[in-house]
């Protein structure tokens, strides 16, 4: 044994807990490996989550994008069709008028006929 310092001695060192400490040193970096391979197995689980969830939100986005865009076509060729109807329609009250006016017309005439 050596000296150390003022005249102490180090202790023998006892070779079987030298072989308790490596084996424990060899059982916590099994355990440090297992523990890292499951983060990372769980990691890739969540990154796997996350990347179909972002996914689905994109797909979500895009058809509401769509779905709006027809809506809006469909809103638009509805107007020009109601506009279409309104032209169409103008001379309906003209075409009232002359059949009133035929109806009294009509009246009349069965009114010299009585």
């Amino acid at each position: 044994a050596a000296a150390v310092g003022g005249g102490g001695s180090i202790p023998a060192i006892d070779p079987g807990a030298l072989q308790d400490v490596v084996a424990l040193a060899g059982q916590v970096a099994a355990q440090v490996d297992e523990l890292l391979r499951n983060v990372h197995c769980g990691l890739q689980a969540l990154t796997a989550l996350s990347v179909g969830c972002i996914q689905t939100y994109r797909d979500g986005v895009e058809s509401l994008g769509e779905a709006a865009d027809l809506s809006i076509r469909a809103m638009y060729a509805l107007v020009a069709r109601c506009e279409e109807l309104d032209r169409a329609m103008q001379p309906v009250p003209a075409l009232a008028k002359r059949i009133r006016d035929m109806k009294g017309t009509l009246e009349r005439l069965e009114g010299l006929c009585k």
